[in-house]
């Protein structure tokens, strides 16, 4: 099933509509959406590797204006929709703790979500609620995405057949290690924050 979808994805990406369905995607896991551009952005870097630049920029664009939708959602809709969003990651009633935090730090923590696999939507949707600089929060998202999203195109586009080689052999063993990121990161905003 797993090789199916694989396949299915892969197809998909090489499709006329791939980069529409990246940027909605890339869009919406800034603000609301829990799945990662990634199971985009990888395969149809994969399958253009010639086109990594404008994937990459597409992806970073996306990205970027959807964080201003979490931090939108944060600063104007925190109790009706902020909360039950953070609800939903687990992050809620860490938010109270924190929010003083933030205010210093948190263009820290913006970056570090925005470069790893950590929930980036939950800290677009703390910086509105806390209030974090509209300047900081855009700058260290730009910085961060871009950092990202360049980084592993190009890698992608640098050394795509081996690398889609070893995709392809240990297809199994890396998608359980992505999936243990995922989770990681979700259970990291419910105990560690």
């Amino acid at each position: 099933m797993l090789r199916r979808l694989y396949d299915w994805t892969m197809s998909l990406a090489a499709t006329r509509h791939a980069e529409k369905g990246l940027f909605a995607v890339s869009f919406a896991e800034s603000s609301f959406f829990p799945i990662p551009p990634d199971v985009l952005l990888i395969p149809m870097t994969l399958a253009k590797p010639q086109s990594w630049f404008r994937i990459a920029l597409i992806c970073t664009v996306a990205s970027v204006l959807g964080a201003f939708v979490g931090y939108a959602i944060g600063m104007f809709l925190y109790e009706s929709i902020g909360v039950w969003l953070l609800e939903a990651y687990g992050a809620a009633e860490k938010f109270e703790k924190i929010s003083e935090w933030y205010n210093t730090w948190g263009g820290w923590g913006v970056l570090f979500a925005a470069i790893t696999p950590f929930p980036y939507k939950v800290l677009t949707i703390f910086s509105g609620a806390t209030g974090l600089n509209l300047l900081v929060f855009a700058v260290v998202s730009v910085v961060g995405r871009s950092f990202r999203f360049f980084l592993v195109t190009w890698l992608l586009s640098r050394f795509g057949e081996p690398i889609r080689t070893f995709i392809e052999k240990y297809l199994g063993l890396l998608f359980t290690l992505f999936m243990v990121l995922l989770i990681g990161g979700f259970y990291a905003i419910k105990y560690v924050f």
